[in-house]
């Protein structure tokens, strides 16, 4: 039986749940090359409020294997539908797209790809080794599907040496069946775990969405979880309803709220905790590592 979620959000957006507006000469630079380039960014296919602010800094998300997804998550406005063949000259594009921005850290991620074997993680590996062939000094963050929970596939992305392997949880257990539909928990516990078993010296990070209908209590848990499953890097961020086709937003939480969970974050052992009402998982990336 799916969880009822109210329909109307409990209150008007705040005041303080704005972004910058995209507006600006490295905004519109960027924007051409990645037409350009017929590259794709979650940036814009996912309606990313940070946009303006992340471009008119010269960084940007890299969407490989396409712009269509295999799975129809209720909060995400990336399309679905059949996939895309793949692109093999996609890496080098996207190397040279570093290059030209000067990048000294990049981030990458993709649709779902369930039509494959490997759920694309052969094109994360081919990317990677094409930023470090162009860009040898660039760090680099990827951000993974699940894979359908493949530890040869993740093996495929871990070989290639990620400067940091991301996977988002995104909500509490309750809410997958409605907000990551054919994603599971418990798998997506098991992939970040595999990643600190097999190659520890890799920073794991993971990411939650907030006001989706979770308590506070079911938050601490999945942090909780994370913890035990040794990732290292913790995203928090407020959902934004990308329209009125996906799942509504049931509350909107305080910028209190996410200072105290960044409190909590680094008591739990976290090592770097983005906390933030427009904290997305690829957000200040470069800073957490720093970090």
């Amino acid at each position: 039986m799916l969880v009822s979620i109210d329909p109307k959000p409990r209150a008007p957006r705040p005041v303080w749940l704005r972004a910058p507006a995209p507006v600006g000469e490295n905004y519109h630079n960027l924007k051409k090359l990645v037409q350009k380039l017929d590259l794709h960014t979650v940036c814009e296919s996912a309606a990313c409020p940070n946009i303006g602010d992340c471009w008119n800094r010269r960084t940007a998300t890299f969407m490989i294997l396409g712009n269509v997804c295999t799975r129809r998550c209720g909060f995400c406005a990336v399309q679905k539908g059949g996939p895309l063949p793949v692109d093999y000259d996609e890496p080098r594009r996207v190397a040279e797209a570093c290059a030209v921005l000067g990048l000294k850290f990049a981030v990458i991620t993709s649709v779902n790809r369930d039509d494959r074997k490997d759920g694309g993680a052969e094109l994360f590996a081919l990317t990677i080794k094409a930023i470090r062939a162009r860009l040898p000094e660039c760090g680099i963050e990827v951000l993974t599907p699940d894979f359908q929970g493949s530890h040869a596939a993740m093996d495929l992305v871990l070989e290639a040496s990620p400067d940091v392997l991301n996977h988002n949880t995104e909500t509490v257990p309750r809410l997958y069946r409605q907000v990551r539909l054919g994603a599971r928990y418990e798998r997506s516990l098991d992939m970040l775990a595999y990643v600190k078993r097999r190659r520890p010296e890799i920073p794991a990070k993971s990411g939650l969405m907030l006001g989706l209908g979770e308590t506070l209590e079911e938050v601490h848990q999945v942090m909780r979880d994370l913890r035990q499953s040794n990732v290292d890097i913790l995203t928090l961020g407020q959902y934004l309803r990308p329209s009125l086709k996906h799942l509504p937003i049931i509350r909107y939480v305080s910028v209190e709220e996410f200072t105290e969970l960044k409190r909590l974050g680094y008591e739990l052992g976290f090592k770097h905790v983005e906390s933030g009402p427009l904290v997305r998982s690829s957000y200040h990336a470069e800073e957490a590592v720093a970090g």
